[in-house]
This record gives structure tokens, sequence and C-alpha cells, in this order.
């Protein structure tokens, strides 16, 4: 068994969040797993991964610069097998890392050179650069790690022409999380959305809309405003009187108001980062037997519309989103079907078990060619065995 390091320093420690389940499933196999944080929540042991917390610090210059700097220290001082890095600001610490004889692999949660042509706070010209800088970065660092791990099979074929070591390790949902069957007789009308709150996620349509409902339906948010000026905007629109905004929510809380609703929103813009995601959410609604509604992408198209578990719309039309949300509400029997359509297709699919085993089978790979090439085990990996 390995010592294994998973470092992140731009993201909390959401159960939610892809990489919390691959340290889960890695410890579930016997590896010594710490995943490094900077949320400020303390350090703690969960389910046999240890946190370890170098402290959160305000601003986008601080977290990549100096909350870089105090992964990388802890990084060195727990001197493990493998590193598995999870922010593009942590390519030089992983090359820092590679220059110690470690065995390190990036995982690209985002296409970022067309994540930083989304940008809102940057001009146009600063983002054509930043893009193409990042690219240009990509192609010289990400050759010399010894695999990569991509979010979607979108991204895994993008960055296969720069590694050939490339997996997607899709985020889908942990089946025991969704093991009971929906109680459509507990519903109310209620649709919801759980996530993170912004304008290009479409929260300024999803209010608009709620002033144009024809059934009682509320809209239940679940998730926290990026922006607190677009909070105070949008509390302002007719429709806010049809929200209840519960801000972020555990685990269980978030269950809740799946279990009360009668429908999922994943209305997102159509930004290039977007057209080709696989947003957690849109799966955990079908694993709660919800049906969805989300913006008409063809990659959606094909995972909704295919799978008769929702419908896509517009994601600019208030119109259309409302007019979803009174369909799903005015006939429960038509949303219950579908509801059941989309759990079908996560037990049988979009599940994280078929996941795990593709992030395993990178490991062992890579566990083998470190013990072929002679390399001693990291003394964390003695630790933990003596």
């Amino acid at each position: 068994m390995a010592a294994i390091v998973h470092l992140t320093s731009a993201h909390p420690r959401y159960d939610t969040r892809i990489f919390v389940k691959q340290c889960r499933s890695l410890a579930a196999l016997g590896h010594t797993v710490t995943l490094v944080v900077a949320d400020a929540l303390g350090d703690e042991r969960i389910d046999g991964v240890q946190v370890i917390d170098v402290g959160r610090l305000e601003g986008r210059a601080n977290r990549v610069l100096r909350t870089t700097r105090r992964v990388l220290q802890a990084a060195r001082r727990l001197d493990a097998d493998v590193y598995q890095l999870h922010d593009p600001e942590l390519v030089p610490a992983g090359l820092r890392l590679k220059r110690l004889g470690k065995t390190v692999i990036f995982d690209s949660h985002e296409d970022v050179p067309a994540q930083l042509l989304a940008k809102p706070y940057l001009s146009p010209l600063a983002r054509r650069l930043l893009s193409a800088g990042y690219a240009a970065c990509e192609r010289r660092a990400y050759r010399r790690f010894d695999g990569l791990v991509a979010a979607t099979p979108f991204i895994r074929e993008r960055l296969q022409h720069l590694h050939p070591n490339t997996v997607d390790v899709n985020n889908y949902p942990m089946l025991q999380e969704f093991d009971a069957a929906p109680d459509w007789d507990g519903k109310v009308a209620e649709v919801c959305y759980v996530g993170s709150i912004s304008a290009i996620r479409g929260i300024r349509e999803l209010v608009r809309a709620c002033e144009l409902l024809r059934s009682p339906a509320r809209l239940s948010l679940v998730g926290s405003f990026a922006e607190p000026a677009l909070e105070r905007e949008v509390a302002h629109f007719p429709g806010w009187k049809r929200v209840d905004a519960h801000g972020h929510l555990g685990r269980a809380g978030v269950q809740a108001a799946m279990r009360r609703a009668v429908a999922g929103l994943v209305t997102l813009h159509p930004v290039v980062n977007y057209l080709d995601a696989l947003p957690v959410k849109m799966f955990e609604y079908m694993a709660a037997g919800l049906p969805v509604i989300a913006s008409r992408f063809p990659l959606w198209q094909e995972i909704v519309e295919g799978n008769g578990c929702g419908v896509c719309v517009d994601p600019g039309n208030p119109a259309a989103i409302a007019a979803a949300i009174d369909h799903f509400c005015l006939h429960p029997q038509v949303a219950r079907r579908m509801g059941e359509n989309g759990r079908r297709a996560v037990l049988a699919r979009y599940n994280w078990h078929s996941e795990a085993a593709k992030l395993a089978g990178l490991y062992d790979s890579l566990l083998a060619a470190r013990a072929q090439a002679g390399r001693p085990a990291a003394s964390g990996a003695r630790q933990a065995c003596s």
C-alpha cells in the first residue's frame, strides 16, 4: 500500500467534491491517504482520510501565491509516494515534487483555457492572453507528470494529446447517498436548485421565471451566492416572493430539499466552459428520482432527453423555464415517470462505483511502475506500516 496525498488550494472539503470521493475510495483500498486543503475548517479525520488544513487567505493573489506555498510546504512534510493536484495554481508545486522524485498526477476539473475565456472580471484581451498562456504552460508541464485525470470525457480527449496516460473520472453520485426511493406522496409544489449561485449559473432567469408561473410552485435555492450584490439585486425582483433561499446546507439538508421537490434545475448559461461539463447536481437530481430541467446544450440533451428524465430549455428564456416548472408541478405523474427514468439511468451508468474503479486502475499502474523502477517507499508510507 502507498502513502497518497491529494492537494487543493481553492476548494473546501464538501462531500460532493470529487477529490473527497477519490480520497475515500483510495483509503477504502488500504492506502494511507491525506487531503491537504485551505478552507479554515481545521484538521480532522473522515472515513480513513486525514485532512490537513493550511488555513484560508482572502483574495485571488493570496490564494495563488501564499496559499500555494503553504500547500507545497505541507506536501513536502508528508513525504508521500504519490501526489494528486486539484488546482491549476498547484502545477508549479507539482513540478517541484517531480524534481524530488515523487509520482505526481494532475487532476483537471475544468478545461482551464476555456474557463479563462469566460472570466467576467477580466477584459477580453486579458482573457485571450491568459488562456493562450495557460495552454502553453499545459503543453510544457503536463507532459512531465506521471498521469492526468480529467473530469469529463471531453477534457480527457483534449489532454490525451498532451499525455497518453490520461483517464476521465466523472463526478457521478455515490449510490449509498440515494438508496431510498422518492416518496411522491410527500412532495410539495416546489422545484430546487442546488449549488453555487451566480449570474452565469442562471439565477436572474430563475427568479424572473417565478414571476411567470401559473402553478403554485416555489423555488428552493440551496447554495451560497457568489456575488453579494447579485443577491441584493434579485431579491428586489417580483418573483423573489416565490423563492426560499436556504444558503449552504450540509448533505442532509440537500437531500431534504430534493425529497420535497418535484424537479431539479440546472439552467446554466451557454459559456464555453459549461457546454461540455457534467455537473454533479444534474446526476444527483436523477439519483434522487427528480426530473431535470436543464440547459439546451447538445451533451445535456443527450443525457436528459436521451434517458427520458427531463426537459431541456433555453436558459436565457424565463418563460421557457417557467413553462417547464409548471408542466412538472401540474402533471406530477409525468414528473414521477421521468424521475424514475433518471434514477434507473444513474443506477445503471452514471454512478461513482465505475468511476472509482477507473481511478484505482490508474493508481495501480503508477504504483507498479514506481516499484519496477526500484523507488523506495516514502517515509510517510513506512511510518504508516510501522
